[in-house]
């Protein structure tokens, strides 16, 4: 029986977060999920340990105020323009947008199409776990 907090990763996601950790990048989650939700998503995704930092909405305020990636860039002493919000709503680039730094959307999550991204100005919308892997292993 799966429950609502379940994870299940996209094909590619594992190693791109390894690959990301191993070249020194700093990694967290900014989620709509309550604490609770998102410690037993991690757990069931066994992803416990692969983020630096993590908010839940339960903690801070809720996208797309800034306060929640603000938090994150504040504890991992990240500005703005050194941090990149990856995300797949259009609540997730607004926040990124809020908090004064860029963002990639992924078109394959919550939303299905890009529908909405390219308004909120992306650097880059990215279709399939494997164009963002590769996006990010050339700028990142």
């Amino acid at each position: 029986m799966r429950h609502q907090d379940d994870l299940s990763l996209f094909d590619g996601v594992l190693p791109m977060l390894e690959r990301l950790r191993g070249s020194g990048h700093l990694l967290a989650v900014a989620t709509g999920k309550s604490r609770r939700g998102l410690d037993q998503a991690l757990a069931s995704a066994r992803l416990r340990g692969v983020f630096d930092a993590s908010r839940t909405a339960d903690e801070t305020a809720g996208k797309p105020d800034p306060l929640m990636l603000s938090e994150l860039m504040a504890e991992l002493d990240v500005p703005p323009e050194r941090a990149l919000m990856v995300g797949d709503t259009t609540h997730d680039l607004e926040m990124a947008r809020n908090a004064g730094g860029p963002s990639v959307a992924v078109a394959y999550g919550a939303h299905d199409s890009s529908d909405g991204f390219a308004a909120l100005s992306p650097l880059f919308i990215a279709p399939t776990v494997a164009r963002l892997d590769g996006w990010l292993a050339a700028r990142a």
